[in-house]
């Protein structure tokens, strides 16, 4: 194993991805908008398998899975959370960040942010750097194949989640009221069940190479932050709160992995 090459490659990545999150944050600073972040985070995994497929020397067939899948996965929800932002102002959760940073906010959201935001992408995305710029394994294996199925699963949760949830936003009349329907019945978020799997998708595919193993942390870290961080956690304690009828559906609906919902009590 080349380590010399995985490392140059992995400098390579880091340089990218700084670059672009320093310019989000030169645009969130021009704009008053700290919240521009969540736009720039699909297409920073974008930026790093497009990279890793240049200059990695893996095998060009998994190159190209890997730089598809990732594409498809980051161009998609990029444009998803750019259209869901459009004229809303800046999110809750960062006007909050903004409310406890003052008057230096402008400044320390860069690492705060921007920054950290980076460096967490950069340990996700390993397993694409990885299978990418490993030598050897050249054809396709069954975690290659189980992979990519994970991966479509996992797409097929976020995205139809999305569209789902966006569906029933788009009705005055659902204004306040809880989205529990389709996916939103079996579990009460679904976008981010789909994306663990997209991850541990990414991770078995990565596993066909040699050492793929030590790049679990990726979809590790990625559940972790969506289930105790910046997903589920974070989300579900304001809307407990905050919207009418969430503590019942908290109690009939399964918080992450999707099941059959409970019977609701009738009053």
């Amino acid at each position: 194993m080349e380590w010399s090459a995985l490392l140059s490659v992995l400098g390579i990545n880091l340089s990218g991805v700084a670059i672009l999150f320093v310019s989000a944050w030169v645009v969130s600073v021009a704009l008053g908008n700290a919240s521009i972040i969540d736009v720039f985070w699909g297409l920073g995994f974008v930026l790093v398998a497009w990279l890793s497929a240049v200059v990695g020397d893996g095998w060009i067939g998994r190159k190209v899975l890997m730089t598809v899948l990732t594409t498809c996965w980051g161009i998609r929800l990029s444009i998803h959370i750019f259209l869901r932002s459009r004229g809303k102002g800046e999110d809750p959760r960062y006007r909050a960040f903004r409310r406890r940073g003052g008057e230096r906010f402008w400044l320390t959201s860069l690492w705060n942010i921007f920054l950290l935001q980076g460096a967490l992408l950069l340990v996700i995305a390993y397993p694409l750097v990885h299978a990418q710029t490993i030598p050897g394994a050249e054809r396709l294996f069954w975690t290659d194949i189980a992979g990519t199925v994970l991966w479509t699963i996992g797409f097929i949760f976020e995205t139809l989640g999305d569209l789902q949830l966006k569906h029933f936003l788009s009705h005055p009349e659902n204004r306040g009221k809880v989205m529990r329907y389709g996916l939103w019945a079996w579990t009460r978020h679904p976008n981010y069940f789909g994306e663990t799997l997209i991850w541990w998708g990414i991770f078995l595919i990565a596993l066909s190479t040699p050492l793929g193993a030590i790049t679990v942390i990726g979809p590790a870290l990625i559940t972790f932050l969506l289930l105790k961080v910046s997903g589920v956690t974070l989300l579900e304690s304001t809307l407990k709160t905050h919207r009418e009828g969430y503590a019942e559906y908290i109690r009939t609906t399964s918080a992450f992995f999707p099941r059959p919902p409970k019977k609701q009590k009738i009053a």
